[in-house]
């Protein structure tokens, strides 16, 4: 204990020592306190006064601006943002415009999947969940909520009649089957 130098560590010299910050509205002094989202100052005349503001500026969720691009909604420039389930790219005028870009749109340009067989006015699109599993479902979602886990092929079940089938990936190949739980008939790609 002999070899610490005691003139680096005068605790007494800088304990009374306070860096606050002054409420604008009563005056008071700021304090740190605890919430369930984590610490924010406030007042110190709490009841009184019930002044708050977060203890760190969070930075803005924009990581990139993408000037050569505009958005098809309202022309404002697209932005990479970093968001709950990950990055996407939104639009930068976002509490009026609320275009997210599809990474998802050119596939399913490509890859045209067949008009929904229950409400007959929307069309199957690819989604995926928060997991990352691509599932498919009507576009006119809420009002139709018919949905496949499976890739949908426009070929009418020879037993039942339904409209699509779903195509299966086996071990022993591609199983085309019916969607319906009353019919389940399993067809070959050849069919």
């Amino acid at each position: 204990m002999s070899k610490i130098d005691h003139s680096l560590f005068s605790a007494n010299k800088h304990a009374l020592e306070k860096e606050y910050e002054i409420c604008p509205q009563c005056g008071s002094e700021l304090v740190i306190r605890n919430s369930k989202s984590g610490p924010f100052l406030g007042c110190a005349s709490y009841p009184k006064c019930d002044f708050i503001r977060a203890l760190a500026h969070h930075d803005s969720n924009e990581i990139k601006i993408l000037e050569d691009s505009a958005c098809p909604e309202c022309s404002k420039p697209l932005v990479v943002k970093n968001g709950r389930y990950g990055m996407f790219i939104g639009c930068t005028g976002y509490p009026e415009c609320h275009y997210i870009a599809n990474e998802n749109e050119e596939k399913q340009s490509e890859d045209t999947l067949p008009s929904c067989p229950k409400c007959k006015k929307g069309h199957l699109v690819a989604r995926s969940n928060k997991f990352g599993k691509v599932f498919y479902s009507c576009d006119c979602y809420p009002s139709c909520k018919y949905t496949l886990n499976n890739k949908p092929v426009e070929h009418p079940c020879p037993e039942c009649g339904w409209p699509i089938v779903i195509e299966r990936n086996m071990a022993n190949g591609t199983l085309l089957q019916c969607p319906q739980k009353s019919c389940m008939h399993k067809l070959t790609p050849t069919e």
